[in-house]
């Protein structure tokens, strides 16, 4: 049998993507706010993409054939993020967080991981 092992990131994304299926008016509206498709690079969850350009959302595993932002950082610090515990100006500032694109963007994601937790 095939194991798959599954991070607490892939976790989180799974919820993401799920709340993105289920609440249809919500993702657009977050769509509609943000216009942006962010790519993150997580070293043990891999790559994931958070389409918030495309109408209705889409929230998938992979890489994004054209990212407006793109986020690299560790798996814990992903998820200390999207619990508030840390803060993404700060963990860019300690060099925890690596951006490439459009950096404002980067502005909009806290609110962006709130409203699809």
């Amino acid at each position: 049998p095939v194991r798959l092992c599954v991070t607490m990131a892939d976790a989180l994304f799974a919820q993401m993507q799920k709340k993105v299926e289920t609440e249809p008016a919500k993702a657009a509206e977050m769509a509609k706010k943000t216009k942006a498709i962010f790519q993150f690079v997580l070293p043990n969850a891999g790559e994931w993409v958070v389409d918030l350009k495309t109408e209705g959302g889409k929230v998938y595993k992979g890489k994004a054939d054209k990212a407006d932002c793109t986020l690299s950082l560790k798996d814990d610090d992903f998820l200390a993020m999207a619990s508030g515990k840390l803060n993404g100006q700060q963990a860019f500032m300690a060099g925890k967080l690596k951006l490439k694109g459009n950096m404002m963007l980067a502005q909009k994601l806290g609110s962006v991981l709130d409203a699809l937790k």
